[in-house]
């Protein structure tokens, strides 16, 4: 397993982060997963066992009961270095304060994770969700009292667009807050629209990126063919809508091209999506989840797969977005003046 510096942190995180939304199985997380204690314990083994150190989870996963779960299994003490991340922002009662990122529903929302996760320390803890309604300066000052009382020790934010983020980092700054470590993004082979924007902010702004749904809830396992029913068992069957799909014949050509080169290899294509997303430049770590230890033990072997570079290219090619202005313009009149985090983005347009 390798580990990666998270952000401009001094924390190391594992490559593989272990993904909790499978637990619990209350609400809507039901379509997901309802694993209890027991089931999760034995995934939890297989993740730590094999090196990963980082766990997310939310308190809105479940309505709280993830983090209840994961506070039996390794709450108290902590074995082998092991990392808890969750978020908060979104509701988790019927009042008009229980919901959002003021100082009110922040404070609260934290001391409920860790009375759950049974523990004195939230280790990374994250905005789930932008709320453009409560001023950041408020936001942010709940966060860094968090971290000053010692009931959180780094944050980072989800779901963010690029300006949100600067716009974040510079209050931080003015204010002597704590500043954001990390973002955890959806970012996958079928679904590139973070590279133009929140991939060069990481670069730039020195942001750990975390991945949530990888493989896009299942879409590039390979179990998902060209006209083909949709397998039973999986996200898509039970009506689940993200990420949303607005090229289908696209998808099936990314598909076409991770099956031949997982088959050419004698993985599976989750593992060759998961690969390729570790080794793009800002991804710090990918959140894998499911419901079974044939699921977890696959795609954690995707954390020593590593592809060629014809093998990249052709997933690059296949998938490829189209330059949206003013990158087109860049990469036509300012391709001798960008920098690594532009570069990200431009490079591999500047030969076409």
């Amino acid at each position: 397993m390798e580990y990666r510096l998270l952000g401009r942190s001094g924390l190391k995180v594992s490559t593989i982060t272990m993904g909790t939304m499978t637990f619990g199985g209350v609400g809507w997380a039901k379509t997901v997963g309802d694993l209890g204690v027991k089931e999760a314990q034995k995934l939890v083994d297989i993740c730590i066992d094999a090196g990963v150190n980082l766990i997310d989870t939310a308190d809105v996963y479940s309505q709280g009961v993830s983090e209840e779960i994961l506070g039996e299994i390794i709450g108290g003490p902590r074995k082998n270095g092991v990392l808890i991340a969750t978020k908060a922002r979104f509701p988790m009662g019927p009042g008009v304060n229980d919901a959002g990122s003021s100082r009110q529903h922040l404070i609260e929302a934290c001391e409920a994770s860790l009375r759950r996760l049974k523990t004195d320390v939230i280790d990374l803890y994250q905005l789930h969700q932008w709320d453009g309604q409560t001023p950041l300066e408020e936001t942010l000052e709940a966060l860094d009292t968090l971290v000053r009382h010692g009931k959180v020790r780094y944050i980072g934010c989800s779901n963010f667009s690029a300006w949100h983020i600067m716009k974040a980092l510079g209050v931080s700054e003015r204010e002597k807050y704590q500043r954001f470590v990390s973002q955890q993004i959806h970012y996958t082979l079928e679904a590139r629209e973070a590279e133009y924007e929140l991939v060069p902010v990481s670069i730039d702004q020195g942001l750990g990126i975390l991945v949530w749904s990888p493989i896009a809830g299942g879409l590039l396992s390979g179990k998902h063919r060209r006209n083909q029913a949709t397998p039973e068992g999986t996200r898509q069957f039970a009506g689940w809508t993200e990420p949303p799909i607005r090229d289908e014949n696209r998808l099936w050509n990314i598909v076409d091209a991770l099956v031949e080169i997982a088959d050419g290899r004698g993985v599976s294509a989750a593992q060759v999506a998961l690969a390729w997303l570790i080794g793009r430049k800002g991804v710090t770590s990918v959140i894998i989840g499911g419901r079974t230890e044939a699921q977890f033990r696959d795609n954690i072997a995707s954390a020593e797969l590593k592809l060629t570079e014809e093998e990249r290219k052709r997933l690059d090619d296949v998938s490829q977005l189209p330059l949206l202005y003013p990158y087109w313009h860049q990469r036509n009149t300012a391709s001798d003046r960008l920098s690594d985090a532009d570069l990200s983005l431009i490079a591999p347009h500047l030969a076409k």
